[in-house]
């Protein structure tokens, strides 16, 4: 396998993970575009490991909130940390649901679906200029903007639907305040990869001829290192209202993406 491919998609799902545009149609449209080796198996144990890479920087980030969630569920009494943490739980339900009911189908659309990347990333787009159009408040995130949310991050399973950008797009639009909907985005997510992590583990879907330890690891490093400026830079981009600039990133790309499926 390729060293320098493997940074290459380390990097884009560094950035693209936590900046609201889609990593996982970014990856599908870069193994699209560069003479890539990774394909089959192979390419669904990088993608595994490329998100195993985000979801610990983000743990990195957030190792404080992590903590306090933990401690919520541990408490057993009905206060602010525990809340939260219920919050947490609720809104990962939805994508919960369709990883364990759909999971053949999606993984259908992980297969050089052009089309359907770059309709998506149009939609994700649309979604962040409107949420970028929105005032700020101070609102915190509801039980009932928990299930909301976590239906977005359901929808956002497709290609081309930024996870972070359907989270934090729609709790900016239910009027919640942009720091604590950007944390909350990062935060629900992070059970939810470690599952599907070890779900796709545990099912013997790689063999052993298809790891290449050396590849493998420069994607991870370069995954995590920039997973962990991406994440801290996109909290300071939601505060500063800072979401138009990425749809109109999603357009262009999204347009493109279009065109070449039909071309």
């Amino acid at each position: 396998m390729d060293w320098i491919e493997a940074f290459i998609l380390g990097v884009i799902q560094g950035l693209t993970e936590f900046l609201p545009v889609s990593s996982s149609g970014h990856l599908e449209l870069a193994k699209l575009v560069l003479p890539s080796e990774y394909t089959g198996e192979s390419s669904m144990l990088m993608t595994v490991v490329l998100h195993f890479a985000t979801a610990l920087s983000t743990v990195v980030i957030f190792r404080k909130e992590l903590l306090q969630i933990i401690k919520g569920l541990l408490q057993f009494q009905w206060n602010d940390a525990s809340k939260f943490s219920v919050k947490i739980i609720i809104s990962m339900i939805p994508a919960a649901l369709v990883g364990v009911f759909f999971d053949d189908i999606i993984e259908s659309f992980f297969n050089g679906a052009v089309l359907l990347v770059g309709s998506m990333l149009l939609v994700t787009g649309g979604l962040l200029f409107l949420a970028d159009k929105t005032k700020n408040t101070t609102k915190e995130v509801s039980f009932g903007h928990s299930i909301i949310i976590g239906i977005s991050q359901a929808i956002a399973i497709l290609p081309g639907i930024s996870r972070s950008g359907a989270t934090i797009g729609t709790s900016v639009l239910l009027g919640i305040d942009r720091e604590k909907a950007a944390r909350f985005s990062f935060l629900m997510v992070v059970p939810l990869i470690f599952g599907k992590i070890a779900k796709d583990v545990l099912s013997d879907k790689f063999s052993l001829e298809s790891i290449d330890i050396a590849s493998l690891s420069i994607g991870f490093l370069a995954a995590f290192i920039t997973g962990l400026i991406a994440c801290t830079w996109m909290i300071s981009l939601v505060k500063k209202s800072k979401l138009v600039y990425f749809s109109f990133y999603c357009f262009i790309v999204g347009t493109a993406a279009v065109i070449w499926s039909f071309i």
